[in-house]
């Protein structure tokens, strides 16, 4: 992969989780501690980003630094529902007992009730 392509995919990405969570530039750069200028050459894949930026950035997203990278992952094909799936433990993670109870009930309940079609 060519460098300035792994800058682009990554930057895309970061994109991406910005506006699904409703986020300007601005407040990503400002949750973030970065000029919202530096967030839109991130994007676009004009910078290449430090690892310590990633983070903060990932951070700010309220994801994991990993999900930056699911569009870029050579090994394997990332799908939109590998992208699903990761958002879905990540909010698991942050939820009690009880709560994790539920959702296995209901997931146990859609996955039965497609079974049964």
């Amino acid at each position: 992969m060519a460098d300035k392509e792994i800058l682009k995919l990554v930057g895309a990405r970061i994109r991406v989780l910005r506006k699904e969570r409703g986020m300007s530039q601005e407040s990503l750069g400002e949750k973030g501690g970065f000029h919202f200028s530096y967030i839109g050459q991130i994007e676009r894949g004009e910078k290449n980003i430090a690892l310590l930026n990633l983070a903060k950035i990932a951070s700010a997203l309220d994801v994991s630094v990993s999900q930056l990278f699911s569009y870029v992952n050579e090994d394997s094909e990332s799908t939109g529902a590998d992208v699903e799936i990761s958002e879905i433990v990540m909010m698991l993670r942050k939820s009690n007992p009880k709560e994790l109870r539920l959702v296995r009930n209901v997931v146990r309940e859609i996955v039965n009730g497609e079974d049964n079609k």
